[in-house]
């Protein structure tokens, strides 16, 4: 992949163009073209210095609210399937919070240490991120690591973000139809999502073998095909007698949205993702469903979003 950057050790400036986010008490800052949180500059910062990547790492990439969830729990039951079948009782994602079973790049809280707990991952490593493709580390590029990565109808991604952000931050929110109108603008939690899109789009028709790119929509309409074209990328793809024997579906059932949502420890349990900030499991499963923008957005937004997708898309063969 291109490189991202040409400096190994990135500085944050002091002083960064800002203007209204999405949060009533903070604005967002522009940082090396994407508009972002303090915190989140600052993690970046550091990940982009001090990240080492290998050459057999699989990042997990996406927009926030593009079926994150859901990606890292199949990528995690794929890749360790070996050791946790999918219809075993101890199976970790019965216990556990996918956002727990695979490591991020940029939490806020590793601008404390950072990026320790990756270098103590074994490899290969099972990454995700929400950065965009400019923003990896530059390291990323060189050493030809795997992205895979998952994106979702625009709408979709707007109204699934806005009840996330609402239910995390509460008062500190704003309200949905302002931002409909900053998302429009491009200005939303790492930047604009045709950017994000775009990024990704062009490098997986560059380095196909390298960029897997995937949409949430056609996932959910056939996961079982999915499921094993997600396989063969990370190079853990099935023998004829797992698919004869029923593990490709074995698997979808167990990372399905209606399992993982009724398990008591999504269902019930808490997380703290950044440190400081306690966020309910529940919150990362709230309706995974495709079209449900129907339910929240006018037929005027409607026709405005798909109209600045489409002309910001326009030319690069991505559609919705």
């Amino acid at each position: 992949m291109a490189q991202a950057h040409s400096e190994t050790k990135p500085t944050l400036t002091p002083t960064l163009p800002a203007r209204e986010g999405w949060w009533t008490l903070f604005s967002q800052s522009q940082f090396q073209g994407c508009w972002l949180g303090p915190d989140l500059v600052k993690s970046i910062t550091l990940v982009q210095a001090q990240f080492q990547p290998r050459p057999d790492d699989i990042i997990l990439a996406t927009f926030p609210k593009c079926g994150t969830t859901w990606l890292k729990a199949l990528a995690f039951a794929i890749a360790n399937r070996s050791r946790h079948p999918a219809t075993g009782d101890g199976h970790p994602l019965l216990t556990h919070l996918p956002h727990h079973l695979v490591a991020s790049l940029e939490f806020p809280r590793r601008y404390l240490h950072p990026v320790t707990e990756l270098e103590a991952l074994p490899s290969p490593r099972l990454l995700c991120t929400h950065l965009p493709l400019a923003l990896l580390p530059s390291g990323v590029s060189a050493l030809g690591c795997r992205v895979v990565y998952l994106c979702r109808e625009p709408k979709d991604v707007l109204v699934s973000t806005w009840h996330y952000m609402n239910k995390v931050y509460h008062e500190l929110f704003t309200e949905f139809d302002r931002a409909f109108e900053l998302f429009c603008e491009g200005v939303s939690v790492y930047g604009s999502i045709w950017d994000h899109y775009l990024g990704y789009w062009k490098q997986s028709l560059i380095e196909s073998d390298r960029v897997l790119f995937l949409k949430y929509d056609e996932m959910m309409a056939d996961p079982s095909k999915h499921v094993k074209v997600l396989a063969e990328f990370i190079r853990a793809p099935f023998t004829c007698e797992e698919e004869s024997s029923g593990i490709v579906e074995q698997l979808v059932r167990l990372c399905s949205f209606s399992n993982l949502k009724d398990l008591p420890v999504n269902s019930s349990g808490v997380t703290d993702p950044i440190g400081g900030l306690q966020i309910e499991n529940s919150v990362y499963f709230r309706t995974a469903k495709v079209g449900d923008w129907k339910n929240h957005m006018t037929e005027e937004m409607a026709v405005k979003l798909d109209r600045v997708i489409e002309e910001k898309l326009k030319g690069s063969g991505l559609i919705f």
